[in-house]
């Protein structure tokens, strides 16, 4: 499968992002910035930096870097010794398409041109080539049908006995040469997959009341090799058996893959589309299920069939992953036709995502409308052109855009749908080395089509080592006889420095850095220069000038305004802001003139703030303006805005004079209105007395500035009252509190009078209680009655005692 791309290795690529990111500055050299010390590393910055290999090369006084853009080398003096490799493409093989494959020679049908490339690649300088492919008429097919021979799929098999005849007469529509094969699977013949006890040995269907025999549960069986002799696989069908198996996955992923890669026995032609039809009514076992049989290890990905064409690892390997199923049927170019019933298409469909070249067509419950699906399946394929990548290297990055038939560009697309046999689709592949590999490192990968047997091969070779290396002098008199010269710089031997090796290291070699130093443990030449042997030379910088005994001077790094050097009005000498006339400050952004912070009254800040650096500051509450002339809060607002209001409607008042008034009130906006609004929050109101009446308006500072007035159009004037109004409303008033005290005293008086009546009634009925009951008002005569009986004399008498 293709490899996906890796990361450059850590030097390469940290060198790469650097440059990245520095060009995404604007106005910054990233050449320069990039602080190379060699050719290599300075072609590894970017693919417009160039190196200088000219021996006297820019100034004494100042560093000139070799690594920078070509044109400001050839300012400099370097024309002519520049190092500045560029990536190239080389067509090595380049036939033209073929029309028709059937009728020419097999060998001479091309589908995808040019089948050859040479690059030689400098990282970062991406370069381009067109790739071009087309489906030619008439191409040879190889069609294999794999099917489900699983209890369920019995009514499939009736129905597809006569399956090769039809089949082929619908295919030679389509192409002239068509070949013809068969096999089929059910599951692994272990537990729990399938009927493993005795019993179930020679007929798993035992028991089994709907149908009572069938053959022994096997993983896979390769029945027929390609032919065009169809009827050959009308008779191998006719052979055939279901079986069952225990559980509901079937092990079709097994005979996907025996199919794929055993190529000799299935009888794969070259030259030819391969197709593998497979048809089930269920979901397939995937990797890992086989450790539920005590499977651990995992598929090889070879073949693995006998002599009786029978799959011999399926109790000894687990179920192929999906990523070597799509692995082996790339590299045996087979198109993959998921042939599956409706209730497990959007299974089969997600496969399709993760199985480069797949498709997947709806089964019928019995198998009525396997042809159909075929063709259709077939055309679908036909109908698109998708390029896969094999072996990308991991420094070299690709991106594609699609030329479809609509003739539209589609970046980041490698994928052409809804095409018609012959028609021709191109892309432009761009290639971008991100790093340099080790020295003398070639890589080669390969585009194809899915499913196609045409390759583009690709040879990358890095463009990494400058041409002046190969040109070194050893003990070279330019460098002192101390060191060897190449590309313009010398690489001092042990015990000798300098820009030419004059050098000696040692306690004069201490001496010599150290004269270099502003001070004791301070960076030689500030870190912005180099020392030669005790006189520093500065590097240049695109950002101004760096100078001074040890470096440590510079015009650029003062302080900013607005991201102005010292704010436009100084010059910056040595890391200070030396201002001109009539400003101050850090960063000279302090004006020291009060000319703008005079208002219209001729007063500083309008009396109400103070002036600094030009501008005033308010500090009265509310106030505001360039010069503090407007604060709707402060006392006195409304008498100055009077002002205007009699000098501009009246010509009166202490601004009549009509230069002042213009003068003073040039930001008024004055509306007369007969009804005043005085609701709104943001507006405040003035009242004044105006000949025995009174003026209203309302003032509104605006945004702009200025102040928006709302004046009455004329003063509000009271009447005098009238007497005998007053009067009447006074005796009215009068009456009316009287005749309310008089029923507040009446109903007071009634409350009363009822509570007392009450009071009475209610000790009167307890008087006449009191007399029934008293001993006083008892008769004073009482009769007592006795009755009794006694017995005297054994006689008895009842009556009265004597």
């Amino acid at each position: 499968m293709p490899r996906g791309p890796a990361l450059a290795p850590p030097s390469a690529a940290g060198l790469l992002l650097l440059s990245s990111l520095l060009h995404s500055l604007r106005g910054l050299n990233i050449c320069t910035s990039g602080s190379a010390t060699s050719c290599e590393e300075c072609l590894l910055i970017h693919p417009k930096c160039a190196w200088c290999s000219k021996e006297e090369f820019g100034s004494t006084k100042f560093v000139t870097s070799r690594c920078d853009f070509i044109e400001n080398l050839i300012t400099n003096g370097c024309a002519g010794e520049l190092e500045t490799p560029k990536s190239s493409i080389h067509i090595v093989e380049n036939l033209p398409l073929s029309t028709k494959g059937a009728s020419s020679p097999l060998s001479d049908v091309t589908q995808i041109m040019p089948q050859k490339i040479s690059l030689n690649l400098r990282p970062g300088d991406k370069t381009s080539f067109q790739v071009q492919v087309r489906q030619v008429e008439d191409y040879p097919v190889d069609l294999y049908y794999l099917m489900d021979l699983s209890l369920s799929m019995k009514d499939d098999l009736d129905n597809i006995r006569n399956l090769g005849t039809k089949l082929a007469e619908e295919m030679r529509k389509l192409t002239s040469n068509f070949r013809l094969g068969f096999g089929s699977f059910v599951d692994k013949n272990i537990s729990p997959f399938s009927y493993t006890a005795p019993r179930y040995q020679n007929n798993p269907c035992i028991g089994y009341k709907l149908f009572p025999n069938c053959v022994p549960s096997f993983g896979f069986r390769h029945l027929l090799s390609l032919t065009d002799k169809v009827d050959r696989f009308n008779e191998e069908v006719q052979k055939q058996s279901v079986s069952r198996n225990r559980d509901a996955p079937e092990g079709g992923f097994d005979a996907i893959l025996q199919a794929a890669v055993c190529k000799e026995k299935i009888g794969w032609r070259k030259e030819a589309s391969h197709l593998l039809v497979f048809t089930t009514d269920d979901v397939p076992h995937i990797a890992l299920d086989g450790k539920l049989g005590g499977l651990v290890q995992p598929h090889d990905g070879q073949c693995h069939l006998n002599e009786a064409n029978e799959y011999t690892a399926s109790n000894q390997m687990d179920y192929p992953s999906l990523a070597l199923l799509g692995e082996k049927l790339a590299e045996n170019n087979i198109h993959l036709i998921f042939a599956v019933t409706k209730a497990h298409y959007l299974l089969y469909k997600n496969f399709t995502a993760l199985i480069p070249g797949t498709t997947v067509e709806i089964l019928l419950q019995d198998s009525n409308n396997i042809i159909q699906l075929i063709v259709k399946a077939y055309n679908s394929i036909r109908s698109k052109v998708e390029l896969t990548v094999w072996d990308n290297p991991e420094d070299v990055s690709l991106t594609f855009t699609a030329t479809c038939q609509d003739g539209l560009l589609y970046p980041g697309v490698r994928k052409c749908a809804g095409l018609q046999i012959g028609d021709t689709v191109s892309f432009e592949v761009s290639v971008e080395a991100r790093s340099c590999p080790a020295e003398n490192t070639s890589h080669t990968f390969t585009i194809k089509p899915a499913g196609f047997r045409d390759t583009l091969e690709v040879e990358v070779a890095y463009n990494c080592a400058c041409g002046c290396a190969k040109q070194t002098e050893q003990n070279s008199s330019k460098c002192s006889g101390n060191g060897t010269y190449a590309c313009g710089l010398c690489e001092c031997d042990s015990g000798y420095l300098g820009a030419k090796c004059e050098c000696e290291e040692g306690e004069s070699g201490n001496m010599y850095q150290n004269l270099c130093r502003e001070a004791e443990g301070k960076p030689v030449c500030s870190g912005r220069g180099e020392c030669s042997c005790n006189d520093c030379v500065c590097y240049k910088s695109e950002f101004g000038r760096i100078y001074g005994l040890f470096c440590e001077c510079d015009d650029f790094s003062c302080a900013r305004y607005k991201g102005v050097l010292c704010s436009g009005h100084g010059e910056c000498h040595c890391g200070e802001c030396k201002c001109h006339a009539g400003y101050i400050g850090d960063n000279c952004n302090c004006s020291t003139a009060t000319i703008g912070c005079m208002s219209n009254d001729s007063q500083m800040c309008s009396g109400r703030g103070n002036c600094v650096c030009g501008k005033c500051q308010c500090t009265e509450p509310g106030a505001f303006g360039e010069t503090c002339e407007k604060c709707p809060t402060c006392p006195g607002v409304c008498s100055t805005k009077r002002d205007c209001i009699e000098c501009m409607l009246y010509s009166s008042g202490r601004l009549a004079d009509n230069q002042t008034c213009q003068k003073h009130c040039k930001d008024e906006i004055i509306t007369r209105v007969d009804v005043l609004k005085t609701d709104d929050q943001h507006s405040v109101l003035c009242v004044y007395p105006m000949n025995d009446c009174v003026m209203k308006f309302t003032y509104l500072e605006l945004p702009s500035g200025k102040s928006n007035l709302t004046v009455l159009k004329e003063p509000e004037c009271g009447s005098a009252p009238n007497a005998l109004t007053i009067l009447l409303a006074v005796v009215g008033s009068i009456l009316l509190i009287g005749i309310v005290l008089l029923a507040v005293w009446k109903l007071l008086v009634t409350i009363h009078d009822r509570r007392e009546f009450a009071k009475f009634q209610s000790e009167r009925s307890r008087a006449r209680y009191e007399m029934a009951s008293n001993p006083l008002y008892r008769k004073p005569i009482s009769t007592h009655s006795l009755d009794f009986t006694f017995n005297k004399l054994s006689k008895s008498y009842n009556g009265t005692v004597d």
